[in-house]
């Protein structure tokens, strides 16, 4: 198996996702890819304190600081990737901020009006804890908050938002170490973008940062035929995961839930009304995050959740 190395680069960097960007790595289905990201906002220098400014990759920074694109050979829309995540390495240290909008969610918290909150961590790889500057300890769990490809559509577009049409920053923490992220293609060569490491987070990414660090993310990156689903769905050491993004919460978890029904009828040779009923028994509804203006919703049937009599 072949392996790349795609360092974090000026030259492999970008902060949009478009078509037109030319790949800075061409690789062949089933080949490993070992890549380097910053953290989401571009940091080049560590910072000496909690939401001090260093110079960033792009100083007008428009959207997360990403590595890539790179072309999966002959991969063209109706495809599916099939990205097996096998290990995240941390930067030495992390950042969160909250509280930086002034929105209306921000008053319903009672944050009416206030300066941002901020931590500063230090990333301990050999004991996976990070530490903050009140002495709080966390567990790390790395992930990156965003995998993803181009939308079809000619121009530039925001890395901000998820989307069901070839993912970008999705921000589900289950995709850990182990875990196989199934993206539709939406253009020809795939032009795979990744980025946004997260060293930990809670469901929901509540203050709209999680652990935000740089990462050394090693992964394989395949071509299936024979997926369970058209849309972007993920397989974990433990679970089956389906996803729903829109900007209402209610149509996000329809759609989660919906591509969750039509895998269990699949699995198991059930009609869609018996696949819910089952679904009310063994899956959990997650909220991915609210911090992306598009929220997203997961459900999770857990491996072991039916069994055979």
């Amino acid at each position: 198996m072949p392996t790349h190395h795609l360092p974090a680069e000026q030259a492999t960097a970008t902060q949009v996702l478009s078509r037109a960007t030319p790949p800075v790595l061409r690789i062949e289905p089933g080949d490993r890819v070992v890549v380097e990201s910053l953290d989401a906002w571009g940091h080049l220098e560590r910072q000496a304190s909690p939401g001090a400014v260093t110079p960033y990759r792009f100083p007008d920074r428009r959207g997360h600081a990403l590595t890539g694109p790179i072309e999966i050979a002959g991969t063209v829309p109706g495809d599916v990737l099939a990205l097996r995540f096998e290990a995240f390495e941390t930067a030495g240290w992390g950042w969160t901020a909250a509280g930086r909008l002034d929105d209306a969610f921000a008053h319903s918290l009672g944050l009416a009006g206030t300066d941002p909150a901020w931590l500063l961590w230090e990333l301990d790889r050999d004991t996976m804890t990070g530490t903050n500057q009140y002495g709080q300890s966390v567990r790390l769990d790395p992930f990156l908050g965003v995998v993803g490809l181009p939308p079809a559509e000619p121009g530039e577009h925001s890395t901000t938002p998820p989307r069901a049409a070839g993912g970008g920053n999705i921000d589900c923490r289950e995709l850990t170490a182990g875990s196989t992220l199934f993206l539709p293609v939406t253009v020809p060569g795939a032009l795979l973008h990744l980025g946004d490491g997260h060293a930990a987070q809670g469901d929901g990414e509540v203050g709209g940062t999680a652990i935000e660090c740089g990462m050394t993310t090693t992964l394989t990156v395949d071509v299936v035929r024979d997926a369970p689903l058209t849309g972007i769905h993920a397989l974990t050491p433990s679970a089956r995961i389906t996803f729903g993004f829109d900007a209402d919460l209610n149509r996000a978890t329809a759609e989660a839930l919906g591509a969750m029904l039509t895998w269990l009828q699949r699995l198991y040779g059930l009609e869609r009304k018996t696949a819910l009923a089952l679904a009310s028994s063994v899956v959990d509804l997650r909220v991915t995050q609210i911090a992306n203006r598009t929220w997203g919703v997961h459900a999770v049937l857990g491996l072991d959740a039916v069994g055979r009599a």
